[in-house]
C-alpha cells in the first residue's frame, strides 16, 4: 500500500495527509448513507412480510429505487418554518442530531487496522460524541413553539439520559475484562482463551461470560434509539411526532437519516464489544469485514422484528425498566465480574 500511495504522496507534498484522511472518511460515509437509505427500504419490507404484506414493489425492479424516489421526495420539499420559531435553532436542531451519528464512525474498526483514528480513548470518544445527539433534539423540540414538539423533547431527553447510565455501567464489564479503552485492543481480547484455541471462538466472545449486561446493552440501545416498543417520544397516537412535528423536507430527512445512522453504529458497537468484531465463530474460517457485516445485520434484523411483534410501553414502564431493573442489575454484575476476575475460576489471564 505504501508503495502505491508513494507517488501521489510525492505530488500533493504536505497536504497529502488531509487528502488521504478525507479519502478515509468518504471511504466510510458514502456507504453508510447508501446503507441508512438501503435499511429503511429493508425495514419495510422485513415488516411488510411479518405482517404478510408485500411491502414496497412499485419503483423500479422489486421496488428497490423506493429509497431514491423517497429521498428526491423529500429534497424537493419545502421546508416550512412555524411562525412563531427561532430560525436558527430549528435548523441547527437536525444537524446536530445527525452529526454525533456520523462523527462516531471514526473510532469503529471494520477489520484488523481498518480504523480510521485507532486512538486508546475509543470507548470514551464514544460516549462523548454519543451524548451529544440529545442536544439537537432538545433544541428542536424548543425552537419549534409547539407544545407536542416541547413534551417529544422532554420525554426523548429523560428516556435517551435514563438509558445511557445503563449503558455505560454495561460497558464497565466489558472494559474489566478488556482491560483497554481502545476498541481494537477490544475485539483481540475476545480471540483469546480456551475455546479460541479449540478453533470455537465464539463461545470467548464477551457475550457469553458477560450475558446479562449483553441483554442490557441491547436492550437499553432500542431505548436509545427512541425505536419500537420504546418509541413514546414520537407516539404517533399520542403526541403525533414528537419533536419532529413541526420539520418538513430535507430537516424532517435528517432526524430520519440521523435514527437509522445510529441504528447501524449501535449494532456495530454491540458487534465489537460482545460479538468479536470481525473475528471469525470457528478458527477454520478466515476473519474480516465479511463477519462485522454479519454480526450489524444480525442486531439490525433484531431491532426490525422487535419493532414489528412488541406494542409500545408505557412512558412509567420504561423508566421503571431503566432505572429499577437494568441499572441495579449492571451494578450487581460489576461485583460479579470483579470477584470471579480475582478467583482461580479467571478466564480472562
Amino acid at each position: 500500500m505504501n508503495a502505491l500511495l508513494a507517488p501521489i504522496q510525492q505530488w500533493l507534498g504536505p497536504l497529502f495527509p488531509l487528502v488521504w484522511t478525507l479519502f478515509k472518511v468518504a471511504l466510510i460515509l458514502v456507504p453508510l448513507l447508501l446503507s441508512v437509505a438501503y435499511l429503511t427500504f429493508w425495514e419495510r419490507k422485513v415488516i411488510g412480510w411479518m405482517h404478510v404484506r408485500i411491502g414496497p414493489n412499485r419503483v423500479g425492479p422489486w421496488g428497490l429505487l423506493q429509497p431514491i424516489a423517497d429521498g428526491l421526495k423529500l429534497f424537493f420539499k419545502e421546508v416550512v418554518f412555524p411562525s412563531a420559531a427561532d430560525k436558527k435553532l430549528f435548523l441547527v436542531g437536525p444537524v446536530m442530531a445527525i452529526a454525533p451519528a456520523l462523527a462516531m464512525w471514526a473510532v469503529i474498526p471494520f477489520s484488523s487496522g481498518w480504523v480510521l483514528a485507532n486512538i486508546d480513548a475509543g470507548v470514551l470518544y464514544l460516549l462523548a460524541i454519543g451524548s451529544i445527539g440529545v442536544y439537537g433534539i432538545i433544541i428542536a423540540g424548543w425552537a419549534s413553539n409547539s407544545k407536542y414538539a416541547f413534551l417529544g423533547a422532554m420525554r426523548s431527553s429523560a428516556q435517551m439520559i435514563s438509558y445511557e447510565v445503563a449503558m455505560g455501567l454495561a460497558l464497565i464489564s466489558v472494559l474489566m475484562v478488556s482491560s483497554s479503552l481502545n476498541l481494537t485492543e477490544i475485539v483481540h481480547g475476545q480471540a483469546q482463551g480456551y475455546f479460541a484455541a479449540q478453533g470455537i471462538g465464539f463461545l470467548s466472545w464477551n457475550w457469553l461470560p458477560l450475558l446479562p449486561v449483553f441483554a442490557v446493552y441491547l436492550i437499553s440501545g432500542v431505548a436509545e434509539l427512541n425505536r419500537a416498543p420504546f418509541d413514546v417520544v414520537e407516539g404517533e397516537s399520542e403526541i403525533v411526532a414528537g419533536h419532529m412535528v413541526e420539520y418538513s423536507g430535507m430537516s424532517f430527512a435528517m432526524f430520519f437519516l440521523a435514527e437509522y445512522a445510529n441504528m447501524i453504529l449501535v449494532s456495530a458497537m454491540v458487534a465489537v464489544f460482545f460479538f468479536g468484531g470481525w473475528l471469525s465463530p470457528v478458527g477454520f474460517l478466515p476473519d474480516g469485514f465479511f463477519w462485522l457485516a454479519v454480526k450489524i445485520s444480525a442486531v439490525l434484523f433484531f431491532f426490525l422484528w422487535i419493532r414489528a411483534t412488541f406494542p409500545r410501553y408505557r412512558y412509567d414502564q420504561i423508566m421503571r425498566l431503566g432505572w429499577k431493573v437494568f441499572v441495579p442489575l449492571t451494578l450487581v454484575w460489576i461485583l460479579v465480574i470483579g470477584v470471579w476476575m480475582m478467583s482461580p475460576l479467571t478466564i480472562w489471564k
